[in-house]
C-alpha cells in the first residue's frame, strides 16, 4: 500500500460553470445511464431497499423514482465529461449499514487528475425525522463525509478536487448509513476522474454549506488516503 501523493491543496466544492473537457472518464458508467452497471453494491440492508438508478423528472415510486418526488437533473457546475442524462443513483434505505456503491479504476499514466461527483437530497427524504450519513471517495480521496441534515435540500451540489496520481488502482466508493425509519435520502450523479488539472472555480456559499461538519480536516484526510498497488 502506498499513500496517494500530492493531493491538490484546497479541495473545492464547485467547479467553473460551463467547463467542458475532452479527456475520457475513468469511472465506468459515472452518470448511471446504464443503471448500476459497473458498480458493486455493498453493506447490509434488512429493510430491502438497495441503491437503484432512478429516472429524472418522474413522480414514480421506488425503484424507478424517488418515492413519488420528481428529482430534477443535476444542474450544479461540474467538470464531468459525461452528459447529465436521464438517470441518477438513489440511496434510500432506512436501515442501511454501510450500504455502498463502489468500483476500482485503473490509472495507467501518472499525473494530475480532476475528480468529483454531485449529490442531492430529495425533499420528501429530507423531511424525515431520522438522519443519514453519507461519504464519497473518488480515486481514493475522500471528497465528502457529512450528515444529510447539515446540507441543503433539493439543491444539487458538486464535490470536487484534483490529485496527483501514480500508476495503479484507485477506489471510487459512496457509503450511506441510517438507523431508523423514516430516514433521509441521497441521490448522486456524474461521478468522474479525468486527466488534467484545469482551473477550479471559487466555491459557492451554498456548496460550502453542504459539507457541514465533514469539511473539518478534509485536506489532512485526503493526504492520508491510500491506494491499492
Amino acid at each position: 500500500m502506498k499513500t496517494v501523493a500530492n493531493v491538490f491543496a484546497g479541495l473545492t466544492l464547485a467547479m467553473a460553470a460551463g467547463a467542458a473537457f475532452a479527456a475520457p472518464n475513468l469511472v465506468t458508467n459515472g452518470s448511471f445511464e446504464d443503471g448500476l452497471a459497473g458498480w458493486t453494491i455493498g453493506g447490509t440492508d434488512p429493510q430491502g431497499y438497495p441503491p437503484v438508478a432512478i429516472f429524472y423528472n418522474t413522480a414514480a415510486g421506488y425503484p424507478t423514482g424517488a418515492f413519488g418526488e420528481a428529482v430534477p437533473p443535476n444542474n450544479a457546475p461540474t467538470n464531468s465529461p459525461d452528459a447529465v442524462g436521464e438517470r441518477a443513483a438513489y440511496f434510500v434505505s432506512d436501515l442501511a449499514n454501510n450500504q455502498s456503491l463502489s468500483q476500482w479504476i485503473s490509472v495507467v499514466e501518472a499525473g494530475w487528475y480532476q475528480i468529483g461527483f454531485s449529490a442531492f437530497a430529495p425533499a420528501n427524504g429530507y423531511a424525515n425525522f431520522y438522519d443519514a450519513t453519507f461519504s464519497g471517495v473518488v480515486a481514493s480521496v475522500e471528497l465528502a463525509n457529512y450528515a444529510v441534515s447539515t446540507g441543503l435540500a433539493t439543491t444539487w451540489q458538486t464535490f470536487a478536487g484534483a490529485a496527483d496520481l501514480a500508476v495503479g488502482n484507485y477506489l471510487v466508493e459512496f457509503v450511506f448509513n441510517t438507523s431508523a425509519a423514516p430516514a433521509k435520502d441521497v441521490v448522486i450523479d456524474q461521478v468522474y476522474v479525468i486527466a488534467g488539472n484545469p482551473p477550479i472555480g471559487v466555491p459557492e456559499p451554498g456548496s460550502l454549506a453542504l459539507l457541514g461538519l465533514g469539511l473539518a480536516g478534509l485536506a489532512a484526510a485526503a493526504r492520508r488516503k491510500q491506494k491499492q498497488a
